[in-house]
């Protein structure tokens, strides 16, 4: 029985494409690289550097030491500087990073989906690829009116040794929250990332209005559809008596 619903969040409950999104996160991000003194265009290298690291992560390492080894590396720095560096995109995740959800659209399904499915009594999982510090997960999930109190498990780089698509990210996840994946819906809005968790058996739900399908994979097997379609979904499932 499904008892714990898990949300993407990027173009699931965060409604913008991803190419918006990542073209007014790296302007603002590379203003934090020039005011340490380093290269911006290298700098921006190596967070992608730092990224596919993270994807290709085998468990050996938390995603953050991952990337900041990576990082590190490409830029040549100090222990030091690495710290402040660290302590410097903290800053900006916290502060500056707000001013993103420019990018979003408009829309209150995502707060009201969230809530409803608590007083139904499901547990919610905020399953998110765990590419950023939870203080920028946290501004994130504030565009929406959401905490991560809301949820039973936030997934960030701090607390992750996995990513999307690799199954052992979502084991990790289940592993967490003590849930077999019999028992837990994911919904999100990439076939390849999101839907993945269905070989481990949950039920899965690819969400269409800001379809992120970069690959070209046949999603004509999933079920599928907008987040108002999903919320309706959800929304007929018995409440649970806990």
């Amino acid at each position: 029985m499904i008892d714990t619903v898990m949300f993407d969040l990027d173009g699931t409950l965060l409604r913008f494409t991803q190419e918006a999104f990542i073209e007014a996160y790296f302007a603002r991000l590379s203003k934090v690289f020039t005011g340490l003194g380093l290269d911006a265009a290298s700098s921006v290298k190596a967070v992608w550097a730092g990224t596919k690291a993270m994807m290709l992560n085998d468990g050996t390492l938390t995603n953050a030491d991952r990337f900041w080894d990576t990082f590190s590396k490409q830029m040549s720095l100090t222990a030091a500087q690495r710290k402040s560096v660290e302590a410097a995109c903290d800053d900006f995740y916290t502060n500056e990073f707000d001013l993103v959800k420019s990018v979003l659209m408009p829309g209150d399904v995502s707060k009201r989906l969230v809530r409803a499915l608590q007083v139904k009594g499901y547990g919610v999982v905020l399953a998110t690829n765990p590419l950023f510090p939870a203080c920028a997960v946290t501004t994130r999930l504030r565009w929406v009116g959401l905490e991560p109190e809301d949820f039973l498990l936030v997934t960030h780089y701090s607390n992750s040794t996995f990513c999307k698509p690799n199954h052992k990210y979502y084991q990790e996840v289940f592993e967490k929250i003590n849930k077999l994946p019999e028992q837990c819906f994911m919904a999100g809005n990439n076939p390849v990332e999101d839907m993945s968790v269905g070989d481990l058996g949950a039920e899965t739900f690819l969400v269409t209005d800001f379809l992120e399908n970069e690959s070209g994979a046949d999603i004509s097997a999933y079920r599928r559809g907008t987040l108002a379609e999903l919320e309706e979904l959800l929304m007929s499932l018995p409440d649970i008596t806990r």
